[in-house]
Order: structure tokens, then C-alpha cells, then sequence
């Protein structure tokens, strides 16, 4: 049951929070007031069984609990600035209007909560720990193990973030104009930066975290449906769906990484695929110029189209590369290029273009230049100084099934130039 209940609340409780902050207008005070839902769902469902209408259920019981709040508290008797009457007349009609208010459609109730999860404001670490706990649902411990945190800071990033958008209040809206587009780029980063987290964690002992990659994944189809003619949003999704299409055949039977090219590509999941080519095709439909997500998921889709590695159109991808590289100037997006443009028209060129880049500070410590310089190398029979590369890549990962990985490589290199004839 309490299985059963964890579910109901993942799908409802971020319309139940959104829809809350609409009217009393503190993301803390909603998410108390939903949380108060869920309690007593949990105290009450065991016995009565689960209703029919879980959310609606959820709903009027927050809505009563709202009710009682104002009935309580001191905020009620500021609720209307002239008071001209008898309180208890205002009582009731403050009463009333929040009756009104919660009984309302949800509307742009999530959109608008979207936005103000992931304002400017707050750091990035607080917008991606926010989001996750009142859309994505997940508890501040689950939060905490994702990313490798304790749960005291995860908690303490959720409390100040809800803090700051009060003391600062920061409107529950969807913003217009010129700052629409600035307000949806941070959306798109911390549901990105999310699914990223998922997908190559950056510390830890596991290549994947599925868990945070099928959430950004729903966090973006969310926002699709929110905001179906915003291409970029669509661009997302696409990029999502197609990288994550490759989970399963990223990692063997013992979790340890498996190459792009070495993969098992009957283990891609083609329903994911569709879906990530047809997202692409709808992003693309809506503007004639395509945004770096947008851009980023046509790259992939060079990859899922190829049903074998020698049927990738690597000429395409370098020249996608490139047009991203025009809109996103950026030393590791120059990186993926240089790989590109290896694969299509020779290593040597493109070790010559990863060179140019090896004295670039912002690359210093990433730790796939020396990766993909020790594998362009190593092409070139150049074993010695590609070994070298792969130990310099293993020394700056902090993820520790790519560091085995590197090491891997760098010493099936050395045993085999030690068995060269002299």
C-alpha cells in the first residue's frame, strides 16, 4: 500500500503544490500544506482503500487544511487591506475565495512553477534540488543519495531556496516578453543538468543513475505539454529520449562502461527512439533556426539512425558540431568536433584540432581532451603517449567506473608495447 501510495503522490503532488502556491503565494507554506495531504492519505488510505480520484482526493484535503491555516493564523486578518467590516465576515469570505481558488482547473498552475523552481535567484544547486523535490516528488534523502550529498545539505539547500523566493517575492507567474526566453533557458539547464547528473554521473561508483534520467525525461514531457510551440523545450525532450535511448547498452553485465562504438546496438531502445526523432521533428517544425538543444539532438540522431557504427554520418555530425559551435562557443563542444571530424575525414586531422585546444584553461581538468587525444593516438599506433593520455584522463575523473576504464586502457597499451620485438 505504502508502495502503491509513493506513486499516487509522485504524479499528483507537484499539481497539488502548484496549485496551492497559486493562491497562498509561499511555495514553503504549499509544499507543508500538500505534505499535511499526504499524511493523512497515509493514515486513512490503509484502512479506506485508495479513491478513485486519488488527486482529487488529495486535493479538497488540502484545500481543507489551507482553510484552517487562515482560519488560525494572523495572515488572515492581513489577507484584505481595508478591513471595513466584522472579521468574522471577512474570515468567511477569505474562506470562500480560497474555496473558489483550489476548486479552479490547474491551468498554468505547473508552468508557473516551473519558473519559479528554477529562477535566476537561486544558485543552480538549490534550482536543480527545488525542482526535484516539488515537481519531480522525490524525498530529500533520495535527492541526497542521486547526487552524492548529505541530507542535511540537500535539506538545507531546499529550506534557503524556498526562503529566498519569499523574502524576495518572486512572482508565481509565467514571465512575458524578452524575459520569457532568459527564464526558460534556466528551466531547460536544471532539467538538462539533471538528466546529465543521471547519465554520466560525474563521482561515485556507478556510470547511470536511470532514476534521474527517467525524471528529467518526465520533468521535460511536462514542460512540452506546457509550452508545446517553445521549439528548444521539444529539442530537449528529443536529446533526452535519444541519449537515453543507449542506457542499456552503455554498461556490461558488471557495470563497467562500454564505448559508443563498441555498443550493442540491439539493446537500444527503439520505442525511445521514435520517440526522440519525432520530438526532434516537431522542434524543428516550429523555427527555421535551430537552438543548441535542438542542435544537440540532431547529433544524436545521427547516431540512433545508424543500425551498425560504420553507417554514422560523421561528416553530418561534424558539421552540426559546428553550426553548435557558432550559436555555443565552447572549448568541449570544439572537442566533440575535433572527434567528428577524426571520424570523417582522418585521425591525423583530427588529433591536429584537439591539439589546438589541449593549452585551453576551461579544459584543464576535463578529463576527455587526454581521453580523446589517448584514443586518436592510439589509432596512429602512437601506444606510448596514448597510455600516457588515458592515465592523465583516469587521474582528473571522479567517477570511479571511468577512471577503471581509463586505467584499463592505458595498461592493455603498455602491455602491448612491451611485447613488441625490440
Amino acid at each position: 500500500m505504502r508502495r502503491t501510495i509513493d506513486a499516487v503522490w509522485r504524479i499528483e503532488s507537484a499539481k497539488l503544490i502548484a496549485t496551492l502556491t497559486r493562491f497562498v503565494k509561499d511555495v514553503g507554506l504549499a509544499e507543508d500544506l500538500a505534505q499535511d495531504a499526504l499524511i493523512a492519505a497515509l493514515e486513512q488510505w490503509p484502512a479506506s482503500g485508495i479513491p478513485a480520484n486519488a488527486g482529487a482526493w488529495l486535493m479538497t484535503t488540502a484545500k481543507r487544511r489551507a482553510i484552517e491555516y487562515f482560519r488560525r493564523n494572523s495572515m488572515l486578518d492581513r489577507k484584505h487591506a481595508q478591513i471595513t467590516y466584522d472579521l468574522s465576515e471577512e474570515r468567511d469570505s477569505v474562506v470562500r475565495e480560497l474555496d473558489a481558488a483550489l476548486d479552479d482547473p490547474v491551468g498554468d498552475d505547473l508552468l508557473r512553477l516551473v519558473f519559479m523552481t528554477c529562477h535566476p535567484i537561486l544558485s543552480q544547486p538549490a534550482r536543480v534540488a527545488l525542482t526535484l523535490r516539488l515537481l519531480g516528488g522525490l524525498t530529500t534523502d533520495e535527492i541526497a543519495r542521486a547526487f552524492l550529498a548529505t541530507e542535511s545539505t540537500i535539506a538545507q539547500r531546499i529550506v534557503r531556496a524556498k526562503k529566498t523566493l519569499v523574502d524576495e517575492k518572486i512572482p508565481f507567474e509565467v514571465p512575458r516578453g524578452a524575459e520569457l526566453g532568459n527564464r526558460l533557458a534556466s528551466v531547460l539547464e536544471v532539467i538538462y543538468l539533471i538528466f546529465n547528473e543521471g547519465y554520466s554521473a560525474t563521482a561515485g561508483d556507478d556510470l547511470i543513475r536511470p532514476s534521474l534520467c527517467d525524471e528529467a525525461i518526465r520533468l521535460g514531457r511536462i514542460l512540452a505539454g506546457l509550452a508545446p510551440n517553445e521549439p528548444e523545450v521539444h529539442g530537449l525532450v528529443a536529446l533526452m529520449e535519444l541519449q537515453a535511448s543507449r542506457a542499456r547498452a552503455r554498461v556490461d553485465q558488471s557495470g563497467e562502461p562500454v564505448l559508443l562504438l563498441d555498443q550493442d546496438r540491439s539493446r537500444w531502445d527503439r520505442l525511445l527512439i521514435q520517440h526522440g526523432l519525432g520530438a526532434l521533428e516537431r522542434a524543428e517544425s516550429l523555427s527555421d533556426a535551430r537552438g543548441a538543444y535542438t542542435l544537440q539532438a540532431a547529433i544524436a540522431a545521427c547516431h540512433a539512425r545508424a543500425n551498425v557504427p560504420d553507417a554514422t554520418d560523421w561528416a553530418r555530425i561534424a558539421e552540426l558540431y559546428a553550426e553548435l559551435a557558432a550559436i555555443v562557443p565552447s572549448p568541449v563542444i570544439e572537442l566533440n568536433r575535433a572527434m567528428a571530424v577524426a571520424m570523417a575525414h582522418g585521425t591525423a586531422e583530427g588529433l591536429s584540432l584537439i591539439d589546438a585546444l589541449s593549452g585551453h584553461r576551461a579544459l584543464a581538468s576535463y578529463y576527455l581532451l587526454p581521453a580523446a587525444r589517448g584514443d586518436l593516438l592510439d589509432k596512429l599506433g602512437r601506444r606510448d603517449e596514448a597510455a600516457a593520455e588515458f592515465e592523465r584522463a583516469a587521474s582528473l575523473t571522479r567517477n570511479e567506473r571511468e577512471r577503471a576504464l581509463m586505467l584499463a586502457r592505458a595498461s592493455r597499451l603498455r602491455d602491448a608495447d612491451s611485447e613488441r620485438p625490440s
